[in-house]
């Protein structure tokens, strides 16, 4: 059974940073790669990043640049800086776990079998 537990949500002015925390359980991040997707009221789930199991990494076009997402492998640990925020930002983070390839990092959220309960990020105006 893979578990995930997203932390680092909260409340944030435009223009700031927060960093979301993914903890996976035991062999996740050898066996499965990870991504972040995001979601707001009335809209489908979409993705943001995601990383493989040998690190390489995919970002939407929307956040390109100003959000990274990087894993600890000691700590079992995938987390998503997010800089320069914007209202558009503001939703329901979630981090999910994928089988792939070993330098696949997927994009599509039918890819992903294993969902946290996800974060929640506010960005004021």
């Amino acid at each position: 059974q893979v578990e995930l537990v997203e932390s680092g949500g909260g409340l944030v002015q435009a223009g700031g940073s927060r960093t979301l925390s993914c903890a996976t359980s035991g062999r996740t991040l050898s066996v499965y790669a990870v991504g972040w997707f995001r979601q707001t009221p009335g809209r489908e789930r979409e993705f943001v990043a995601s990383i493989s199991r040998d690190g390489t990494t995919s970002h939407a076009d929307s956040v390109k640049g100003r959000f990274t997402i990087s894993r600890d492998l000691t700590n079992n640990i995938v987390a998503l800086q997010t800089t320069s925020l914007t209202p558009e930002d503001t939703g329901a983070y979630y981090c999910a776990a994928a089988a792939s390839g070993y330098n696949y990092a997927p994009r599509r959220r039918t890819d992903y079998k294993y969902w946290g309960q996800g974060t929640q990020i506010t960005v004021s105006s």
